[in-house]
């Protein structure tokens, strides 16, 4: 049986780009990417209502049991990963904690500016642990309530505390740490929060507020927003962390993967159809 659960990390562990979606937190939409081509999706729930109930049936409907019966992992197929709503700044810890009770594989936080805001994202996804273990840092700051995750991961409750730990800090971790990147402010601070806080799984430009700012709302191709997103690629380039684009679609995906972005969302249409463009591109 595979060890991996995360498909994402799976992806990225393989040196491929991870391909996803923004979903929300409905049954049809469950139903519907159960068995897309998607490696991962995120629910969005910073700009849609953050319901711990309709997560948790959207998660028990991405489920196949088909799939899990015919694969060597009782993992989804599609691995689910959460955008929270609260900025970075709000310091913000319990969305993190009942999010990854329900089970999902990762939390992605908006608006992350500074390395005291990085440290809290990546804290918030961890357990507390004695000051002599290793990998102590970021102190991790999540309540103990693993049942119900465990049971959605299929494993014991010993297994859950093994496998939640965020990656690539801890090797074995299944759980991985977004930080919204889409704010000048954070683009000077990036390259002091990427050497200095550990555990962060990728960086994600938030496109939309970034050119709002510039000056350029919405106008991605504008030579300004390219410039300022040239940037965060090169500072997570330095760092080895994963960069990625939300606004992934069939007119940019070639540039995207030549530019290094393996975190690729693109909107999720049941054709498909950027998504098996891009992977004949990255070499699927």
């Amino acid at each position: 049986m595979s060890t991996r659960l995360n498909g994402i990390i799976r992806a990225f562990e393989s040196g491929k780009p991870a391909f996803t979606c923004f979903a929300k937190a409905d049954k049809q939409s469950a139903i519907d990417l159960q068995d897309s081509p998607y490696d991962g999706l995120v629910v969005e729930m910073e700009h849609n209502p953050f319901d711990m109930s309709a997560l948790g049936d959207f998660l028990q409907y991405l489920l196949n049991r088909k799939q899990i019966f015919s694969a060597d992992s009782v993992a989804p197929a599609v691995t689910p990963i959460v955008r929270i709503p609260a900025n970075g700044g709000e310091m913000d810890q319990w969305q993190a904690k009942q999010a990854l009770d329900r089970g999902v594989y990762g939390i992605v936080t908006p608006h992350v500016k500074t390395v005291e805001q990085a440290y809290n994202a990546v804290a918030a996804c961890r357990y507390a642990r004695p000051k002599n273990a290793p990998l102590y840092e970021p102190k991790g700051v999540r309540g103990d309530g693993p049942a119900t995750a465990a049971r959605y991961w299929g494993v014991s409750q010993a297994e859950y505390y093994a496998k939640a730990d965020v990656w690539p800090l801890a090797p074995q971790g299944e759980l991985l740490v977004g930080l919204m990147i889409e704010s000048t402010e954070a683009i000077e601070n990036l390259d002091d929060m990427l050497a200095n806080v550990p555990g962060i799984g990728f960086c994600l430009i938030g496109e939309g507020d970034l050119s709002q700012e510039l000056g350029y709302p919405r106008q991605y191709e504008h030579p300004e927003v390219l410039g300022a997103m040239a940037k965060v690629v090169e500072t997570c380039k330095k760092h080895n962390v994963v960069v990625g684009n939300p606004h992934t679609n069939a007119k940019n995906v070639e540039r995207l993967i030549g530019e290094g972005y393996r975190f690729l969302m693109s909107a999720p249409q049941r054709s498909y159809g950027v998504i098996g463009q891009a992977r004949e591109m990255a070499g699927y």
